[in-house]
């Protein structure tokens, strides 16, 4: 039981920092001229091409059903084309820890959706942690040195699309699996669904742009960004078919945290005494938030329709 608790938490710990870093990542990208849906589309197709290098052997016997079809579809609108769209749009306005905060509310959404959907049971304790979570938020939030300029609460609401549509994901895997697909399967499948999607709404937006010579910071940044995405986001698929839908949901307070540090130490942002209160907040409510082995068989459920 204590290495199965070990092994969540270091996978929920490193996922955590890696998905920090794509926050300031993407900050550079979009002030550097980049636009949601041509991130999207190369975000896509470095996915598609690194996955699918990476099971080619085993890609072409895959059976591709309509049930698959269909999941791959909500994976790729939930998991990248939604959330991705609005948050792209709302990095270019909000500092980059703060779009690292807004992802703590993800275990908010999930909680009751999992509770609703029999993915979870009610505890005292878990609710205990996320209302801490929740007190981090309001925390950087509402005081007024909270933000640069006021004027950002307005893109808060965008900003908030994103974790509400990882939390429908991520109790949609943990209630009804993955079809019988692996984590690379899973991502590879929405990543090439996502491209064809993608590249037809970047050309009609004008927003594909295509690195070339001379190379900037957002053409690197992007890049890397990408290939983070494809790492964590396989992890993330992997970490809700282990853990469930709340525990990995989890992974927003460590996003949270990495993400404020990583925009300071990359961007140079400064923080007031708020943030790190929150952080606080948000580190106590995680460790409320952990798994336990006893919850395994409502998890096992979902995946036993696999």
């Amino acid at each position: 039981m204590n290495r199965d608790h070990g092994l969540l938490t270091l996978a929920l710990v490193a996922l955590g920092a890696g998905w920090g870093l794509t926050q300031p990542l993407t900050k550079i990208t979009v002030t550097g001229g980049y636009e949601p849906f041509g991130i999207i589309f190369w975000q896509m197709l470095i996915g598609t091409l690194l996955l699918g290098g990476l099971r080619w052997r085993t890609l072409g016997r895959l059976p591709v059903t309509p049930r698959r079809l269909a999941f791959w579809l909500m994976i790729a609108a939930l998991g990248t084309l939604i959330p991705n769209s609005s948050s792209y749009r709302a990095a270019f306005h909000l500092p980059a820890g703060v779009m690292s905060i807004v992802i703590s509310t993800i275990p908010l959404i999930a909680f009751p959706l999992a509770l609703a959907l029999g993915n979870d049971r009610f505890s005292w304790r878990r609710m205990a942690g996320l209302a801490l979570g929740l007190i981090g938020v309001a925390l950087i939030a509402l005081p007024e040195a909270s933000l640069p300029d006021r004027a950002m609460v307005a893109f808060l609401p965008l900003a908030l699309i994103a974790p509400f549509c990882y939390a429908v994901e991520g109790n949609i895997v943990a209630k009804w699996g993955t079809m019988g697909l692996d984590p690379v399967q899973v991502l590879f499948g929405a990543s090439a669904i996502g491209v064809v999607i993608a590249l037809p709404l970047a050309l009609a937006t004008d927003q594909l742009r295509v690195p070339a010579a001379p190379f900037i910071l957002a053409d690197v940044t992007m890049l890397l960004g990408a290939v983070i995405h494809v790492v964590v986001y396989t992890g993330y698929i992997w970490l809700v078919r282990r853990g469930g839908a709340v525990f990995a949901g989890q992974i927003s307070y460590l996003v949270t945290g990495f993400g404020v540090i990583w925009a300071m130490l990359l961007l140079r942002e400064n923080y007031s005494l708020w943030v790190w209160a929150a952080l606080a907040a948000m580190a106590v409510g995680l460790t409320l938030v952990r798994p336990r082995v006893a919850e395994a068989p409502v998890v096992g459920k979902a995946l036993a329709h696999e």
